[in-house]
């Protein structure tokens, strides 16, 4: 029997689920509506598209490398509860093997892409939510190359609340990039270099700093140097080679990275659930919500 795609928006008004899915359903089924239904259901599909409206801003980031790649992913939930769980804790780790292993370009591919028992990722994460209880989404992920004088450091901090990848070159130590990606945990720099840094940012900033100065009554004469002594301030915010080393203050990461024959190529930090809106459940209420599943 032919799919239309009437049949397609009536299935998903019935369930919610997706476009793709509801006419994958019908087509499996021979168009009987109700078999789809059933169909969606045993996939877990149908439970999950119950959940969609949910906000999933709790969850774990991981980070894995296997030769000269690596990929920093964030797999969120609901709750910090569910987090913790070890079910959820091995469905991020295997996600990330996954992508790893198929490198796909974007969150979209990857939920397409072929995963475990004819599943397609997206399906093996539906069977999870059902599973699980909470919705549960791939939010992004970064795959990243190094070249093979390079090395990969790769840092988690409270279990994965934040992950962070850097890339260093010129070196084979492990433990200085894992330092690195601590810092960057840490501090949270938004650029490695100044040469980063835009000049359309730099000169906003000058403007503030400049306006700061002969706010506070300075004369003209002092205020330019007085700015570029601030502005130096603002790199050490922002870039992460001019910032004090979280383990000796007394250096600068660039300084230190150098120090060792090095240098940093690049870094991502991922922190779980960063610009998005959270729950404001408390805890209590959470336990709770899980007792009574």
């Amino acid at each position: 029997m032919a799919v239309t795609a009437s049949m397609v928006k009536e299935l998903r008004e019935k369930t919610g689920a997706g476009m793709m899915d509801c006419k994958k359903a019908l087509t499996e089924t021979d168009g009987d509506m109700e078999k789809a239904i059933d169909f969606l259901r045993e996939k877990g599909i149908a439970s999950a598209a119950k959940k969609a409206d949910r906000v999933a801003a709790e969850g774990l980031a991981v980070v894995k490398s296997k030769g000269n790649k690596a990929v920093i992913v964030e797999i969120n939930s609901e709750t910090d509860f569910v987090a913790k769980n070890e079910n959820f804790q091995k469905l991020v780790n295997e996600l990330a093997v996954h992508v790893i292993a198929h490198t796909p370009a974007s969150v979209e591919e990857a939920l397409t892409q072929p995963f475990a028992e004819g599943q397609t990722v997206q399906e093996f994460i539906n069977s999870s939510i059902a599973k699980i209880g909470e919705k549960i989404s791939l939010r992004r992920f970064e795959i990243v190359e190094k070249e093979d004088g390079d090395v990969f450091g790769e840092y988690l901090h409270m279990g994965g609340r934040i992950g962070v990848l850097t890339v260093v070159g010129g070196s084979t130590d492990a433990e200085l990039a894992k330092d690195v990606a601590m810092h960057v945990a840490a501090i949270n720099p938004t650029y490695v270099t100044r040469d980063e840094v835009s000049q359309e940012e730099v000169e906003r900033e000058r403007e503030v700093l400049t306006q700061q100065a002969l706010n506070e009554g300075k004369p003209a004469n002092i205020v330019e140097k007085m700015v570029e002594g601030r502005l130096s301030k603002y790199f050490e915010q922002v870039c992460l080679l001019d910032q004090p080393f979280v383990k000796d203050g007394d250096q600068k990461v660039g300084k230190y990275v150098k120090s060792k024959g090095a240098e940093v190529k690049s870094f991502i930090r991922y922190e779980v659930g960063e610009g998005m809106e959270k729950r404001e459940d408390n805890f209590a209420e959470e336990v709770m919500s899980q007792v009574k599943k």
